[in-house]
């Protein structure tokens, strides 16, 4: 008989340590598969429960004979979905990053630890025998935090991962910034990186490692567009991405049909991209695309043009319902301090390097973002609050 499913409630701040002793089982493959949920966030437990059904036996599948977690996507609608990862995949994961960066290290938590971004820190933290250090983000993400944190990782390697949120929050606090500078390296993923973001993080002297990947694939597998030891990329004939190899989950809790694993060893995500001297270069998201008068507008084309914007300091483009055009673009902007961009320049400068169809037709200043999961913008709910 498949072994129960056992939920995994995650603390917050330091007391993220009592559950480093099951994780460790975990990728020995000596405990029961464990559901992560936050421990403080009775809804969200709920939610995940109700979808992922602890208590009840793992699939009773070959690949999943050493599941250790089942990782909950971040989806914003529907019903939750779980990435069934193995031991095996879990290990690979954490040892090709760790040759990728150089050999192992310290590292800093300073995610969500029930993501898979934040469980991969510590079973980074796991493999190479070092204890982390954790910065309590319960409340939100605080920079003045991250200097002491930094002071209080041993070396002689140091690495964290953060999202882009964080690190627009870190770049206006110069000893944040100084310390994530003497790291080897500081991951950035869980959503798109814009540019100028990027060449100013770069510019102050810190190690940026882009990383691509999701729950189903363990966290990143593509590093700075180039896969992981043991990840293979391939591009699909509609342009979708799909990624396989030794981190790849051994498919959904429950929906062993599901098609995004329907071709044995790999996983069909929803996102565009291109492979040019095996460079992975990610355009956007498929299920995001606006239909606005016959033409097809991918928002994270329009962001990464008004992230060049000096007035833009964070941005994310969805499409509403319109009547005349089906669907109209519509940009949510967070200011730089001290501007305040409209509309027309804004159309302006989208339409000088794109066509007029996929400048913004509505502008809403805003003081953040909404989001979801790590560090993903929450596209959905930015549609409600336009309706």
């Amino acid at each position: 008989m498949s072994a129960l499913l056992k939920t995994l409630p995650v603390p917050t701040g330091v007391a993220v340590a009592s559950i480093l002793p099951l994780l460790e089982a975990a990728l020995d493959g000596a405990g029961p598969p464990l559901l992560p949920v936050p421990e403080r966030d009775d809804r969200e437990t709920a939610r995940l429960c109700e979808a992922l059904r602890p208590g009840e036996p793992i699939d009773d599948i070959p690949e999943a004979g050493d599941v250790a977690l089942v990782v909950a996507t971040s989806g914003t609608t529907g019903i939750p979905k779980g990435a069934m990862l193995t031991a095996r995949a879990l290990r690979a994961s954490g040892e090709s990053t760790h040759r990728r960066l150089g050999g192992p290290g310290s590292w800093l938590l300073a995610l969500p630890a029930h993501h898979i971004a934040g469980l991969q820190v510590l079973m980074r933290s796991i493999l190479a025998g070092t204890a982390p250090v954790v910065m309590d983000v319960a409340g939100g993400f605080d920079p003045s935090a991250l200097p002491p944190a930094v002071d209080a990782m041993d070396g002689p390697r140091r690495y964290t991962s953060l999202v882009p949120t964080q690190l627009v929050k870190a770049l206006d606090h110069p000893a944040a910034m100084e310390a994530l500078a003497s790291l080897d390296a500081v991951l950035l993923g869980g959503a798109a990186t814009p540019a100028p973001l990027l060449r100013r993080a770069v510019d102050s002297g810190l190690t940026i490692v882009r990383t691509y990947g999701m729950s189903e694939t363990c966290g990143g597998c593509v590093y700075d567009g180039v896969p992981i030891d043991g990840a293979r990329v391939r591009i699909a004939a509609d342009s979708r991405v799909l990624l396989g190899g030794e981190m790849l989950a051994a498919g959904y809790r429950g929906r062993p049909d599901h098609p995004a694993f329907a071709e044995p060893g790999w996983f069909c995500t929803d996102d565009a991209g291109t492979l040019d001297a095996g460079i992975l270069t990610i355009r956007g998201r498929l299920d995001e695309a606006i239909s606005t008068g016959g033409l097809t507008v991918v928002p994270q084309v329009v962001e990464a043009v008004l992230a060049e914007h000096p007035a833009v300091r964070e941005c994310a483009v969805v499409g509403v319902p319109d009547e005349r055009l089906g669907q109209r673009v519509v940009a949510a902007v967070v200011a730089t301090p001290g501007a305040r961009p409209t509309l027309v320049e804004l159309r302006e400068h989208v339409s000088a390097a794109l066509d007029v169809t996929a400048a913004p037709r509505e502008l809403r200043l805003v003081d953040a973002l909404p989001l979801r999961g790590p560090g993903k913008i929450d596209r959905q709910a930015l549609r409600e609050s336009w309706s």
